[in-house]
């Protein structure tokens, strides 16, 4: 407790000294206004931030950025999908750049891919272990570059990180050990994903048979009303677990059933969909925590805002329901109205949401975490008819 609020006084006390950061703070003491440039304009700005946060790395993976501690080591997880997003982003706007940077990304995986077949924990330099949920994400940004480039290298080295994860599954189909934390979490449906990616394109049973028993493990994890159970990534907050684990596990069962047919997986993401959907468009805003009442508590968290965006953009497809394109639409301008407020602060920020709104939420506080970004490209490419691909 003590730590945290020294750690609240250096970081208020460094962005006060500079005018920059200050006026940047200042604007986030209001509420955002409407945007006012096009899904164009905000997406270009967010994928030019990404690249930009790929150039300030020793390798071609990406980092983020901290306004006391500034550009962070590279992220493997959250660069292998990045990856599929700088791929559609170069798709869609007619930018080969984008695509060059992907194909750099995904080079600089595949040589630090683990002799057991996956990736590492954390940030490069802080020597964790293989972890399976980073793991599942570096595959999609591997078969992202597979399928854009053709390249059998990619294709081959999602089988054996693809091969370790179902070697690491528990009986009952959570992931525990090499697990954050070691802990069984039903966010790992975004784990399941990926696997059944490489099943379609493999026809090995093994992962389609894993991702099922995920899946079924996960469901059983589900309330009445929608909320889940072992849901956060910390086991203290599990009671309240954080939007952005929230929307992972909506998106996951979403895009699992893309492969399944499953309609009881769709069913069961729109329980916690709607519920989200509900208090947003009634409020306009939501929480960064919500406990197994759908009550909210602290700072808004922009990730797993655009990622309900991405969920929702995907239901309304799935469905016709408007409601979903309106929810998605609503909040996709919330969060550009985010980056057009953070073009005032320092050029290391232009075009990056921060991890919370205000920036002195307790989620990645004072720092602009590439893979909120990341999630707000996706969002902007599904407002402009870009759904990605399953």
């Amino acid at each position: 407790m003590i730590r945290s609020a020294l750690d609240y006084l250096r970081c208020s006390a460094h962005c006060l000294v500079r005018s920059d950061e200050r006026r940047l703070l200042i604007a986030h003491l209001r509420e955002p206004a409407a945007a006012t440039v096009s899904t164009e304009v905000s997406l270009r700005r967010a994928i030019t931030w990404l690249m930009s946060a790929q150039e300030q790395t020793d390798d071609d993976g990406i980092g983020s950025y901290h306004l006391v501690d500034g550009w962070s080591a590279s992220y493997p997880e959250t660069t292998g999908y990045i990856i599929p997003t700088l791929f559609a982003a170069s798709n869609h706007l007619s930018w080969a750049l984008p695509g060059e940077r992907a194909v750099r990304a995904a080079d600089w995986l595949l040589s630090i891919q683990r002799p057991d077949g996956g990736w590492q924990g954390g940030r490069i330099g802080e020597q964790r272990s293989s972890i399976v949920f980073n793991t599942a994400q570096v595959i999609r940004g591997l078969l992202a570059a597979h399928h854009a480039t053709g390249k059998a290298e990619y294709l081959h080295s999602s089988i054996r990180a693809a091969d370790w994860i179902v070697s690491a599954a528990s009986r009952d189909g959570a992931w525990r050990r090499n697990n954050f934390l070691g802990a069984a979490r039903v966010y790992d449906s975004y784990v399941s994903a990926p696997l059944l990616r490489v099943f379609r394109l493999t026809g090995d049973i093994r992962y389609k048979q894993a991702a099922e028993r995920n899946l079924e493990w996960v469901l059983a994890q589900q309330w009445t009303n929608g909320w889940f159970s072992n849901c956060d990534n910390t086991i203290k907050h599990n009671d309240r677990p954080i939007t952005h684990t929230i929307a992972y596990t909506i998106d996951g069962l979403i895009e699992c059933s893309a492969h399944v047919e499953h309609d009881r997986l769709i069913t069961q993401a729109r329980k916690a969909a709607d519920a989200l959907l509900e208090i947003f468009l009634r409020q306009g805003w939501l929480n960064g925590r919500y406990d197994d009442r759908w009550k909210g508590s602290e700072s808004l968290i922009t990730t797993g805002c655009a990622q309900l965006a991405i969920c929702w953009f995907w239901l309304a497809r799935l469905t016709g329901e408007k409601r979903y394109a309106e929810g998605a639409q609503r909040m996709t301008r919330t969060l550009m109205a985010m980056q057009e407020l953070n073009m005032c602060g320092p050029t290391a920020v232009h075009g990056a949401l921060s991890g919370s709104y205000p920036l002195w939420g307790r989620y990645e506080k004072f720092a602009f975490p590439n893979w909120g970004t990341k999630y707000f490209a996706d969002a902007l490419l599904c407002a402009d008819g870009q759904l990605p691909m399953f």
